[in-house]
C-alpha cells in the first residue's frame, strides 16, 4: 500500500463554495476507481480547526505504488496542474491500515512523529502498527493508516475520522468535502490485542 499527500494553498480570500461543489462532483469519478482504499478531498480553512490559512489536499491510500504510477502516468494529476500548478507530491510506504466501523468521514487527521535516532526500528514498527489496530476500534474512527517516510525516518499517522476537532486532537486536522472509498470495507477491521 502507498500513501500519497499533496496540498495547494489557495489565497486568503478564496471562496470555498465553488470549490466544495467540484469538489463532490470530481469525487463521484473516483467512487469506483480499481486499486484504491480511498480518497480523501480535504480542506483547511484559516481560522477553522486550527488552520492559519486556506489550502485544499488530496490523501489517498492505494493499494500499491503500481496503481499510482498509473493514475500519473494516465494524466491523472494533469486536472489539478492545470487549475493549480504542481505541488509536491509527498509519498509514504504503508505499514498497515485498518478499518473502523464508524460512518461518516468528516475529518482526517495527519500526525508526523519522528522516529529517534536510536530507536529499535523493528519495534518501534511493531508498535505503530499496533497503535492503528486499536485507534480503528475507537467509535468515530473509519480507518487507521500508519505509513513511513524512510527519507526523513517518520511515521506518518492518517486517522479518518466522524470527530470533530478537540484539544486532545493530535496532527492536522483537516475537513473531508468528500471521501471517495471503493475498496476502504477491504481493509482488515481494527481490533485490540
Amino acid at each position: 500500500m502507498t500513501i500519497v499527500h499533496y496540498a495547494h494553498r489557495l489565497t486568503a480570500d478564496f471562496d470555498f463554495g465553488p470549490l466544495r461543489r467540484w469538489l463532490k462532483e470530481r469525487g463521484a469519478i473516483w467512487d469506483a476507481v480499481p486499486e484504491l482504499y480511498f480518497k480523501g478531498f480535504l480542506l483547511r480553512e484559516a481560522g477553522c480547526f486550527g488552520a492559519t490559512a486556506n489550502n485544499f489536499s488530496s490523501l489517498y491510500l492505494w493499494q500499491h505504488d503500481k496503481a499510482f504510477r498509473d493514475w500519473l502516468l494516465r494524466g491523472g494529476y494533469k486536472i489539478i496542474t492545470d487549475i493549480y500548478g504542481r505541488a509536491q507530491i509527498e509519498t509514504f510506504l504503508t505499514l498497515d491500515a485498518f478499518r473502523g466501523k464508524a460512518g461518516e468521514a468528516r475529518f482526517l487527521y495527519r500526525d508526523d512523529i519522528a522516529i529517534p535516532l536510536d530507536a529499535d526500528l523493528t519495534a518501534a514498527f511493531a508498535k505503530e502498527i499496533e497503535l492503528a489496530r486499536e485507534r480503528a476500534i475507537q467509535p468515530d474512527v473509519i480507518s487507521a493508516v500508519v505509513g513511513l517516510d524512510p527519507l526523513n525516518w517518520k511515521f506518518v499517522r492518517v486517522l479518518l475520522s466522524e470527530a470533530e476537532p478537540d484539544a486532545s486532537a493530535r496532527g492536522v486536522a483537516y475537513q473531508i468535502a468528500h471521501l471517495s472509498a471503493p475498496l476502504l470495507g477491504t481493509l482488515s477491521p481494527g481490533a485490540a490485542r
